[in-house]
């Protein structure tokens, strides 16, 4: 068969193509109706809207038969471009490639019947090479939406982390939290740093991956080269935070304390920012570490909130348990830890000694007789005689 015989068998084709056009919509509806039970479940102006995107691939596909697959066919123009954009809020991909096969299921079907006499095998080729090129159209139309969603998340998401850390957690955060799917709770946020070596956005992705292996969700954001993230629903946020902090640039990472829920989230992150500025004063912290822990370097780098704390649950508590309890912590620490200097210069037994210290850790939950933990009590009693000589006691 030569070319003449070619042109002329497509040029009949194409007008049979023509003249059932009109009816191929009506059917590739039906068959969806009774193949697709999700179809099915679509509102009336849904399935209507699909109709149309039907109708319009058909049309297209017969232009572009007509004019003997001369040029490429723009599919994500002529056929996607026919709907609204929200349809693609409503049709998955994956409900898109079971559209493209009963339309294509319905042109087979019919293929003897409207293909021009020796044009079938003709006809079955342009259709291969046609739903090829919509199945990659789809991709290439729901890879975009996918690509601006996932921008406007980006956006959302700094917005929120930069509410949390200006302390401006009100209802319209939440709504910008809700609309990322966030409901989580209790929360902890996490500081560190980002790595010179990577991209922001790459360690953002990275931290996010770890996060849902570890099942909590996070919400990231990077302000210079810090890098700020809010974990929702861990049971035990250090565990949490630990493969976060393996995403994180060299430096410490530090936990803040755990909030009920996100309009706390501000407490968090004021204390876990405040032990991130002053993790140098204690460069062999743990990785990553509470902000806890580093209360007494918080206090002397002239975090407000760590010198509360240590006065008001560390030094306090231990002066309404009385005088002798407090002196007998001072004198223990002044003596370089040792227990036998300290009962000698208070003339009493060892054994006393010993009793006020375990109350003193009871009362404060630090224990004397652990370096750190002196450091921090040692701190609080310095914090607490300055509060009471501005107090005038």
């Amino acid at each position: 068969m030569d070319g003449t015989d070619d042109d002329a068998i497509r040029a009949a084709t194409g007008r049979r193509l023509e003249q059932a056009m009109g009816t191929f919509g009506t059917l590739a509806l039906a068959s969806m109706e009774e193949r697709l039970p999700w179809f099915r479940r679509m509102p009336a102006d849904q399935r209507s809207w699909i109709g149309l995107v039907a109708q319009a691939g058909i049309a297209a596909f017969v232009e572009w038969f007509k004019n003997a697959e001369a040029t490429q066919p723009a599919i994500a123009g002529e056929v996607f471009g026919t709907a609204p954009r929200e349809l693609l809020r409503s049709i998955k991909l994956k409900h898109t490639i079971d559209i493209i096969r009963v339309i294509i299921d319905v042109v087979e079907d019919r293929l003897d019947e409207l293909a021009a006499p020796g044009g079938e095998h003709q006809l079955r080729e342009a259709i291969l090479r046609y739903t090829r090129d919509v199945a990659f159209g789809a991709a290439q139309v729901y890879a975009q939406a996918a690509e601006t969603r996932a921008a406007w998340d980006a956006r959302l998401e700094a917005l929120v982390v930069n509410a949390v850390l200006r302390g401006e957690v009100d209802d319209g955060m939440h709504s910008w939290a809700a609309a990322l799917g966030w409901t989580a709770k209790p929360v902890s946020v996490v500081a560190g740093y980002t790595s010179l070596e990577e991209e922001p956005e790459v360690t953002i992705d990275q931290m996010q991956l770890a996060a849902r292996r570890a099942r909590v969700d996070v919400l990231a954001g990077v302000q210079g080269r810090r890098v700020i993230v809010i974990i929702g629903g861990a049971e035990d946020p250090m565990e949490a935070a630990r493969p976060i902090a393996a995403k994180c640039g060299p430096g410490p990472v530090v936990v803040g304390p755990v909030v009920p829920d996100l309009y706390g989230s501000s407490i968090s992150a004021q204390a876990a920012l405040a032990g991130l500025r002053a993790a140098a004063g204690w460069p062999d912290a743990p990785r990553p570490v509470s902000a806890a822990d580093l209360l007494p370097e918080r206090a002397l780098d002239g975090d407000e909130s760590a010198r509360r704390h240590l006065v008001e649950q560390v030094y306090e508590p231990m002066c309404n348990a009385g005088a002798p309890l407090l002196d007998t912590l001072t004198t223990y620490l002044e003596q370089g830890s040792s227990l036998e200097a300290t009962a000698r210069l208070m003339f009493v037994h060892p054994n006393t000694v010993r009793y006020r210290l375990r109350r003193v850790t009871e009362l404060t939950g630090l224990s004397p007789t652990d370096g750190r933990h002196a450091f921090t009590l040692r701190l609080a009693l310095v914090l607490g005689r300055f509060a009471e000589r501005r107090a005038g006691t």
